[in-house]
């Protein structure tokens, strides 16, 4: 079955490889996805085009995104995670990510404006406390990360996160600074699906 793709705006300056022609564990992976998602996201084909790239960077993404599949539990919520990703991808202009991983926040949180109110400006944004300490830890670790003090750490203490939440928080926004210029130099474009994904309640 060949994978379902949208047509981004703008090409790609690397095109990326037909399915068929990435290596088979590779090819599984991302019909998976097509499977559950109804469409490939395009850094799945984009990447592929390294195979061992692909499979060193989604390995990590899901330690991070998805610790249960490596056997480790977290106080971060799935939805705490993609806001970290769409605040700080905000913060390094990133449209893949902040379109990608703001689609997938507004469906963990249930909340249709979270993602353009943290891109835009996560202090006036309709979170929690926990959360706005939580993405003030990481919006210094993206703009600042030479700053951070242990008195860095006291407002996460205080909201009940430990210093493995705290790496957490860390690990993934310095992870989507990776993915923010790799998907930026390459000219890498938002699926059309992404943008309206969990912006109005399923239809019945």
């Amino acid at each position: 079955m060949p994978p379902t793709t949208s047509t981004p705006t703008q090409a790609q300056r690397y095109p990326a490889p037909a399915l068929q022609d990435v290596p088979e564990d590779i090819r599984a992976k991302i019909l998976a996805v097509q499977e559950k998602a109804g469409f490939v996201p395009q850094v799945f084909l984009a990447f592929a085009r390294r195979p061992a790239e692909w499979r060193a960077f989604f390995a990590y993404h899901d330690a991070l995104m998805v610790p249960e599949s490596v056997g480790r539990t977290s106080q971060l919520t799935k939805g705490d995670r993609e806001m970290i990703v769409t605040t700080t991808s905000a913060a390094n202009n990133c449209l893949y990510c902040v379109v990608a991983h703001g689609a997938i926040l507004r469906i963990y949180e249930k909340k249709p404006l979270v993602a353009d109110q943290v891109a835009v400006n996560y202090r006036k944004a309709d979170i929690s406390p926990r959360q706005r300490a939580m993405l003030d830890f990481a919006m210094k670790v993206c703009l600042h990360s030479d700053q951070i003090e242990d008195a860095d750490f006291a407002p996460l203490h205080a909201q009940g996160l430990d210093d493995e939440d705290i790496w957490d928080i860390a690990a993934i926004t310095a992870f989507f600074g990776l993915s923010n210029r790799m998907a930026s130099f390459s000219n890498m474009m938002p699926n059309p699906e992404f943008y309206t994904m969990g912006r109005l309640p399923k239809q019945k």
